[in-house]
């Protein structure tokens, strides 16, 4: 029986990764096992770093909401239970955007969670 090489299939995977490479210096760009690997790691970072980003907002969010909060003479904690209790259901990144965007807006937003703080 001859032997198999894989002809196209291996062709077409290996463009695959180096089309993926293009762009890195030397080797890694060029060379089919220096851009296997370094395709691998960088697709593992990428996946990463999606999650990354997603803990970035969030925390840049909650940087946003605690200024303007404590503009409103609240902290950040007391303002999110007062909304809790208030059952305002704007998630930390529309707050964020009211914070940055429209102070007046959430003023009023702030004078309703610290109106349902105190009772």
């Amino acid at each position: 029986m001859p032997r198999a090489k894989g002809g196209s299939k291996t062709r077409r995977r290996r463009k695959k990764i180096l089309k993926l490479a293009k762009g890195y210096v030397g080797g890694r760009g060029r060379l089919y096992r220096m851009a296997r690997e370094t395709v691998e790691r960088s697709l593992a970072f990428a996946y990463r770093d999606r999650r990354v980003r997603r803990r970035e907002f969030r925390g840049l969010w909650i940087t946003r909401i605690n200024a303007a909060a404590r503009l409103s003479g609240l902290s950040y904690n007391q303002l999110i239970k007062g909304l809790k209790q208030a059952g305002v259901e704007l998630d930390r990144k529309i707050l964020a955007d009211i914070a940055v965007s429209d102070m007046p807006a959430f003023g009023q937003i702030a004078q309703l969670a610290k109106a349902h703080l105190a009772t």
